[in-house]
């Protein structure tokens, strides 16, 4: 059986966390959302529950990273061309995301990525099926 996979990630703002997603093309489960959290679909094993900051709290006693100075985790997701990964690179840009790290080509694998509106970093990247050459360094 498939492990599936929950990232938790604290938001400021909710509707306009979700309105930005939303602008990228993600959708929601409506059974795991309300005024403290909704649950982002990645895909039928992967999700982002995006927790209201207060709410996000309550399930740790550690402090919550302040990511507009600290980074605490890059998500990073795969697209199905290197055209796809600039798109919604472009389209996080115009719905309201910042820019992060400028592209990246290794040849096998080429990278880009954003910020969303709380500052969570976030990398789109493509990858040849064949992986990477037997000589290329990571």
């Amino acid at each position: 059986m498939a492990r599936k996979l929950f990232v938790n990630l604290p938001v400021k703002d909710l509707d306009k966390t979700v309105e930005f997603f939303t602008g990228l093309g993600f959708s929601f489960n409506p059974d795991f959302t309300d005024e403290n959290a909704t649950c982002m679909i990645v895909n039928d094993d992967a999700f982002v529950m995006l927790l209201v900051e207060a709410y996000f709290k309550t399930f740790t006693s550690k402090s919550v990273a302040e990511v507009s100075a600290a980074a605490e985790v890059i998500m990073s997701f795969s697209l199905d061309s290197r055209e796809a990964v600039d798109e919604l690179v472009r389209k996080a840009l115009t719905v309201g995301g910042s820019p992060s790290q400028e592209a990246q080509d290794y040849g096998f694998m080429y990278t880009h990525s954003f910020q969303d509106p709380d500052g969570h970093l976030w990398e789109v990247f493509w990858m040849d099926p064949a992986g990477p050459p037997k000589d290329a360094a990571l």
